[in-house]
């Protein structure tokens, strides 16, 4: 399998204003009908469910399917109400992993924001400075717990609203996540991505490539072939894009599904880490230990104390 990457042109635009978003059934805002905030809702599988950034704030609500997710350096597992705000230009992707046939007509509920305007309206507007610690944390990207019919309500209101009663519902929303304090930041490092999109393109084939064939054999080397690189130029570019080294992704990657299986089935532990790629158990049980900081079966006994035993397979 080859990775394909697609020649495209430099990143002049917000996500949101690429020609294959501008379909009324994604829920595209004319910069002229939304002003400063911009709405969006969108199924899956779609051209917007890729790795990239933007030079916006993005809020995400999940609101159907499980997968992984992807967050500057963090990898993670989502399901429905799963609230995410990223900061600009912090890479991220959303990937389904439990789609039916013909995928879901909605996955997310989007909100994108720009950072210059509320920072200067800041100084001469006392009551946003509030939402300022928010904006810096968002650095790292951000998930919000507890929060889903809350955030629900709340882009509702924003989507159907317009002028200045958008932004005042907008702001309510802001004020709640500001106040919020049952939540988490992701990314270890604020990865502030300057890649183009033909690069943006190679690293999206790369992730989708080590998601979908988990238990294939990958190497850096290989990928740097098929990209034209030699591997220390790719070992630079991958490191730059994600925060990780190749290893240290494909590692997480797998992890995390071993994680997902741990908890959903009663598989025998060896099996799942032969079905995650790793071609030995002392190997899988010191990643595991490395990035869990526990054993798979400390790991399923603690998920079974809090969720209930998992379902059979």
């Amino acid at each position: 399998m080859t990775v394909k990457t697609p020649t495209a042109p430099r990143h002049t635009k917000p996500e949101l204003e690429h020609d294959y978003v501008r379909s009324p059934a994604l829920g595209y805002e004319s910069p002229e009908t939304a002003g400063f905030v911009r709405c969006l809702a969108h199924g899956f599988p779609t051209p917007l469910a890729r790795w990239h950034y933007h030079d916006e704030y993005e809020l995400h609500l999940i609101t159907a399917t499980s997968g992984k997710v992807f967050v500057g350096d963090w990898i993670g597992q989502f399901q429905p109400g799963h609230l995410v705000l990223t900061g600009p230009r912090l890479p991220h992707n959303w990937i389904s992993m439990d789609l039916p046939e013909g995928g879901v007509p909605l996955r997310d509920l989007v909100i994108q924001f720009s950072h210059a305007p509320l920072v200067a309206s800041s100084e001469s507007i006392p009551e946003l400075r509030e939402v300022l610690p928010l904006l810096e944390r968002a650095r790292h990207g951000i998930e919000f717990f507890g929060m889903e019919a809350q955030a629900q309500e709340h882009w509702h209101r924003i989507k159907a609203r317009q002028g200045l009663a958008r932004f005042g519902a907008f702001c309510e929303f802001l004020s709640d996540l500001a106040r919020c304090t049952d939540f988490r930041l992701l990314s270890s490092t604020q990865l502030q991505s300057e890649d183009d999109d033909t690069q943006l393109d190679q690293i999206n084939a790369i992730v989708s490539r080590i998601t979908d064939h988990l238990a294939d054999p990958l190497s850096a080397a290989d990928l740097a072939q098929e990209l034209g690189m030699t591997e220390s130029r790719f070992s630079r570019f991958f490191r730059r894009a994600t925060g990780n080294t190749f290893t240290d992704f494909v590692n997480l990657v797998r992890v995390n599904r071993a994680c997902q299986l741990l908890m959903e089935t009663e598989r025998y532990i060896t099996h799942i880490a032969y079905d995650v790629g790793f071609n030995n158990m002392a190997n899988f049980n010191r990643r595991f230990l490395d990035i869990k900081g526990m054993t798979p079966s400390e790991y399923r006994k603690q998920g079974a104390g809090r969720f209930g035993p998992p379902s059979k397979p």
